[in-house]
């Protein structure tokens, strides 16, 4: 009995051990879909983009995004494989201890059989219960017997199942291999694809190269552009910083008027007319020194905008990549490119519209060449910017709600209809990088 409790307790542990694996395969197989399908926008959105001197560097960003997502798959299904390999590893061992089990059970059965026709006749069996000393031992003879006899029942019941999930496990096995058959031609043909891209990508390298003098003039235009359209934000948020500090200051100041009148009046034992100015407006408060002062309202938007981090919705639907990332950065291709990127660029579909990340109020639109029209949504002391819009949909002083679309992204008709969006996050007077905070 104590044999039989530590198989079936192996056979449990080595149960569950499978299912885990086969979870973890499903888990990396979900993650190899994913990339693909990132690999697929990509892709599409490279076949809209034209080659000139404009998007030759955008197209360039889009090769080497596709490059990377390619790798990752590849790197997914090698982990694949492994998980499989040990799922292989862990049905070759349930099988031994099954045909171990199954070997035990038939030479038990074997011997049992044996001694059952050696003494097969009624009488045999009779004599052994009458030879009993006692009329108990008598009846715990007949309960032996009987037990005996339902024990090699359940022996061969037992050796049957055991025969059928050997056949279970060995078609397991043989279904386990041919995915990973299956894998291995996936991956085969993924690294084909990889080497075609990484072609097309010395290919782009080289078109650039020739067109150096061209590009480095693309973005020196785009870098004065950047640069005015910094200028703007920068203006509007100290512009809203010194209009709510001196709204602050102008309800602190009166506070203070009215508190010195209320003691003089009580010194002198009269009482203090109410004030037929304009009430007191709502104290503001900033959590930084020379922050933007916040009502109690705004910082509350503040805090649930903060404390949606990594969970804000992309500011564009339907299908998109990011095209250019935050922070400077040396190209990887090309040394003398250097780029600088106040926040994210995101290409996406022509017709596309900009939408809400989350709940705000819009303090400014505004029109910055290479930007075309800007949308500045604040939310507590955080913003968030919208740039290059064709067509704006809000005005300044508009609540607007998460997700809903604040204008059309701007397709330029010269490079085939490229949608790119322009995204920025700040708070306070600091830039901070959007991807971490969208989900």
């Amino acid at each position: 009995m104590r044999y039989v409790w530590i198989v079936l307790l192996a056979l449990s542990l080595s149960t569950v051990i499978y299912g885990q694996k086969s979870a973890a395969v499903r888990q990396l197989e979900q993650q190899r879909k994913e990339a693909l399908a990132d690999i697929e926008e990509t892709n599409k959105l490279l076949q809209e983009t034209t080659r000139t001197a404009k998007t030759s560097l955008n197209r360039l960003n889009l090769l080497s995004k596709q490059i990377l997502s390619r790798k990752k798959v590849i790197g997914l299904l090698n982990q694949e494989l492994g998980e499989i390999e040990k799922d292989i590893s862990n049905i070759q061992g349930q099988l031994r201890v099954l045909k171990r089990e199954l070997g035990d059970k038939q030479t038990n059965y074997g011997k049992s059989m044996r001694g059952l026709y050696k003494h097969r006749s009624s009488q045999d069996k009779l004599l052994f219960i009458l030879s009993a000393e006692s009329f108990s031992q008598s009846m715990r003879r007949i309960r032996y017997l009987r037990e005996y006899a339902d024990w090699q029942k359940r022996q061969a019941n037992d050796i049957i199942e055991k025969q059928a999930e050997i056949g279970r496990k060995q078609t397991e096995m043989e279904k386990t291999r041919a995915e990973k058959l299956a894998l291995l031609g996936t991956r085969q043909e993924e690294s084909k694809k990889l080497e075609s891209e990484e072609a097309s990508q010395k290919e782009e390298v080289q078109l650039l190269n020739k067109k150096q003098k061209d590009l480095k003039a693309v973005l020196q235009k785009k870098r004065r552009q950047a640069e005015a359209l910094n200028r703007q934000i920068e203006k509007q948020i100290a512009e809203e910083i010194a209009r709510a500090e001196a709204e602050a200051k102008a309800a602190r100041e009166r506070a203070e008027r009215e508190r010195r009148a209320r003691e003089q009046a009580a010194a002198k034992g009269k009482t203090v007319p109410e004030s037929k100015s304009e009430p007191i407006r709502e104290e503001r408060v900033a959590d930084t020194k020379g922050g933007y002062a916040m009502t109690k309202a705004e910082k509350q938007l503040s805090d649930n905008f903060a404390n949606n981090r990594g969970r804000l919705p992309y500011p564009v639907a339907g299908r998109h990549t990011i095209v250019a990332t935050f922070g400077e950065q040396q190209h990887q291709e090309l040394k003398y490119v250097r780029t600088s990127n106040s926040g994210i660029d995101i290409q996406t579909a022509p017709g596309t519209d900009a939408r809400a990340v989350f709940n705000g109020v819009v303090t400014r639109v505004f029109v910055v060449p290479g930007y075309n029209n800007s949308v500045i949504v604040r939310h507590g002391n955080y913003l968030t910017v919208y740039s290059n819009l064709s067509q704006v949909y809000v005005k300044a002083g508009d609540r607007v709600s998460t997700r809903q679309a604040i204008g059309k992204i701007y397709s330029d008709p010269e490079d085939g209809n490229s949608t790119i969006l322009h995204f920025q996050l700040w708070k306070e007077k600091t830039k901070l990088n959007p991807q971490p905070w969208l989900e």
